[in-house]
């Protein structure tokens, strides 16, 4: 479920990985959704939930980490994950919800438009 393309998901799990869940678990702004099916995980997705000074001190929901089984996709399971997410942050007081996708994944930005998000800006990354 961790993008398995470009993470190293062991055994054994790296210990990175713990790390983040211990700290991910500490933060009341953040949380992991896992969809599960017969015991089985069938989905994730995290939210992280940022103050911000720009738009009048306006909160806003970052996802990340949106992923489903194989098996499942193209059955309703991420846009009802995606569906939970944008709820959550208007329950939290959000005034908006943003993510960033890989500009070659045509499929998810199709996903995402379709959910209502508009590609609004172009991000950038440097690697540390």
């Amino acid at each position: 479920m961790l993008g398995a393309a470009r993470e190293d998901l062991g055994p054994p799990l790296p210990a990175g990985y713990h790390a983040a869940f211990a700290a991910i678990r500490a933060d009341a702004n953040q949380l992991l959704l896992v969809a599960e099916e017969e015991g089985e995980v069938v989905g994730t997705m995290q939210l992280t939930f940022l103050p911000g000074l720009s738009h009048k001190g306006a909160w806003r929901g970052q996802l990340e980490a949106v992923r489903v089984a194989s098996a499942r996709r193209g059955q309703g399971l991420g846009r009802q994950m995606v569906l939970w997410g944008i709820e959550e942050c208007r329950r939290r007081g959000c005034a908006q919800m943003q993510l960033t996708s890989h500009n070659d994944r045509a499929e998810a930005h199709r996903f995402y438009r379709g959910l209502g998000f508009a590609q609004s800006h172009s991000g950038f990354k440097l690697k540390l």
